[in-house]
C-alpha cells in the first residue's frame, strides 16, 4: 500500500455535500477533501447572495476553496435543494463530469433562524403555521428531493454511501424534541436512512444517519457571542455547552466511515453520532478530547446518573 493511498483513502471518489455552506456540512466537505475526494459543495449563500439564514460570512465558494486547500478538489455549485430543477441540473453536471457519485451527504437544514422565536417554548398550535411548514420544507422535503434525484447516480458507484445528517440519535430522539415541527424535521432523516438502507443493500450500499453533539458551529458561537478560541466563556451562560464539539469532530468520523470497506455491515440503516464514530475509528476532536454530548444528556441531564459535562469529554 502506497503512502498516497494510505493518507488519501478517498482519492478518485466523487462526493456531494448538500448543505455545505457552514457548520458540520462545511467541515465534512473539507475532511472528505483531505482524504482525497472530489467534493461538490452546495448551498444557497454565495459571495453574491445570502440565503434566508441571513449570514454572508460563510459561502459555498469559500467551502470549495477550503476543500481544495485540504488536498481534495472542491467544486461549488449554488443550489436550492427545494427546487427540483436545480437539483436535477446539479446531478446532471456530476453525471456529465464523472458518470457516477460515490458519497452523498444530505446535510440540508438552514432553519435555525426560525427556532428561537417561532418554535422553542411554543406548542405546535402557537407556532406560526408558515414557519412550521418552512421547517418541514427545509428539514424534510429538501432531503427527500435530493435523495430521489441523486440516488440513481449514487447506485452507479461500486460502494454507494448515503449520509443523512440530523440532530439527535435514534435513541435520544425517542424523546419529544420540544415542538412538533422540529420533532418531525429531526426524526425524518433517521427514517430516511433506515429506509434507504433497505433499498441500497442490494447495491452493496450504506445509508446511515449521523448527528453531531452540541455543535460549535459559526451560528452557535455567534449566538453565545464567543469564538472558537474562547468558546468556553459561553459555559457561564449555558453549562451544558461544556460538552460542545467542533464541526471537525463529526467530519473526521464521516471521512473515516467513508474510507471503511466494512461500513455496510457496520452502519447500514443505523443511527450514529460523532462520539460513537470517534470511539469506533479512534478519533478525537481538534483539542484532543472525545466529547459525548448525547450520552451526557441521556445519563445525567435526563437520567439519574451523577456527573458533570466535563466527565463526558
Amino acid at each position: 500500500m502506497t503512502t498516497e493511498h494510505t493518507t488519501s483513502p478517498l482519492t478518485g471518489r466523487i462526493a456531494l455535500v448538500a448543505g455545505a455552506t457552514r457548520g458540520a456540512g462545511r467541515a465534512m466537505a473539507v475532511e472528505l477533501g483531505r482524504a482525497g475526494a472530489t467534493v461538490y459543495v452546495t448551498g444557497r449563500t454565495t459571495r453574491e447572495r445570502a440565503s434566508e439564514v441571513g449570514r454572508n460570512t460563510e459561502t459555498i465558494e469559500e467551502t470549495a476553496e477550503l476543500v481544495t486547500a485540504a488536498g481534495g478538489t472542491g467544486i461549488a455549485v449554488p443550489t436550492d435543494h427545494l427546487e427540483p430543477e436545480q437539483v436535477r441540473a446539479l446531478v446532471a453536471r456530476i453525471d456529465g463530469e464523472h458518470g457516477r457519485l460515490d458519497i452523498l451527504v444530505n446535510d440540508l437544514w438552514g432553519g435555525e433562524h426560525l427556532l428561537v422565536n417561532a418554535v422553542f417554548g411554543k406548542k405546535s398550535w402557537e407556532t406560526p403555521l408558515e414557519d412550521g411548514l418552512r421547517i418541514l420544507e427545509l428539514g424534510v422535503r429538501s432531503h427527500v428531493i435530493t435523495a430521489a434525484l441523486a440516488l440513481p447516480l449514487l447506485i452507479r458507484s461500486d460502494a454507494p454511501l448515503h449520509v443523512e445528517v440530523t440532530d439527535g440519535t435514534a435513541v435520544y430522539n425517542r424523546r419529544y424534541r420540544e415542538n412538533l415541527y422540529y420533532d418531525l424535521a429531526k426524526n425524518a432523516p433517521l427514517r430516511i436512512a433506515f429506509g434507504l438502507g433497505e433499498e441500497l443493500a442490494e447495491y452493496g450500499g450504506t445509508a446511515v444517519a449521523v448527528t453531531p453533539g452540541f455543535l460549535r458551529s459559526e451560528q452557535m458561537l455567534a449566538h453565545f457571542g464567543v469564538t472558537e478560541e474562547n468558546w468556553r466563556d459561553a459555559i457561564a451562560q449555558e453549562p451544558d455547552f461544556a460538552t460542545a464539539e467542533s464541526p471537525a469532530y463529526l467530519a473526521r468520523g464521516i471521512a473515516a466511515l467513508a474510507a471503511d470497506p466494512g461500513r455496510a455491515a457496520r452502519w447500514n440503516g443505523k443511527s450514529t453520532s460523532s462520539a460513537e464514530l470517534a470511539q469506533t475509528y479512534g478519533l478525537t476532536d481538534v483539542d484532543g478530547s472525545r466529547p459525548d454530548a448525547w450520552t451526557y444528556f441521556e445519563e445525567v441531564k435526563f437520567g439519574d446518573k451523577e456527573g458533570t459535562p466535563d466527565d463526558y469529554r
